[in-house]
């Protein structure tokens, strides 16, 4: 049994949780909130990225400009159907999306939010932890290694559970200091 196929599983919980809280806003315009959204480009749903430079001119303000005039209304509907809760703005060339200021009540949701978040990345973690004891209890019972060598294997494998329990739990706590303070 390889531990480290669980250990680049449990890797792989942390980078989603990463990727997860790039797309929660702190108040200051990050254009990583648009990454999952898709438009509709000649019948092929293209990320908007492909289709539109987008730039962030002040701290709360996302630009989007299109390659093509003809996409903005397409960007601006699939900005609208899109979870990020901005209403888009344009001017004929130019989509512009403004971030209001973060209110006591909204950091404290976004807390909750990135709280949660982390608690379905460890759920994530000990599942893995569970699936490599049930590998390794399967290989006791066909004798393919021992019983201390399945402790010794069960111990490590908790010891990466730790560890990227450990961290799950920073990323939480920075996450959640960068919303407070803005």
């Amino acid at each position: 049994m390889d531990i480290k196929d669980y250990e680049s599983k449990m890797e792989k919980s942390i980078a989603n949780l990463e990727e997860e809280y790039v797309s929660i806003r702190a108040g200051r315009a990050n254009p990583h909130i648009l990454d999952k959204i898709t438009v509709d480009y000649y019948g092929a749903p293209s990320p908007l990225q492909s289709v539109a430079n987008i730039s962030v001119p002040e701290a709360r303000i996302i630009q989007i400009q299109p390659w093509e005039s003809s996409l903005i209304k397409d960007i601006e509907k699939a900005i609208m159907v899109s979870d990020i809760g901005i209403t888009p703005s344009n001017d004929g060339k130019i989509i512009r999306l403004v971030f209001p200021e973060l209110t006591e009540e909204r950091r404290k949701e976004l807390v909750k939010d990135i709280k949660k978040k982390a608690e379905n990345a460890k759920v994530a973690v000990r599942n893995i932890r569970r699936d490599a004891n049930d590998a390794i209890k399967k290989e006791q019972k066909q004798t393919e290694i021992s019983e201390d060598e399945g402790k010794e294997l069960s111990d490590k494998i908790q010891k990466l559970t730790d560890k990227y329990v450990g961290m799950i739990d920073t990323l939480m706590e920075n996450k959640s200091q960068e919303i407070m303070k803005v």
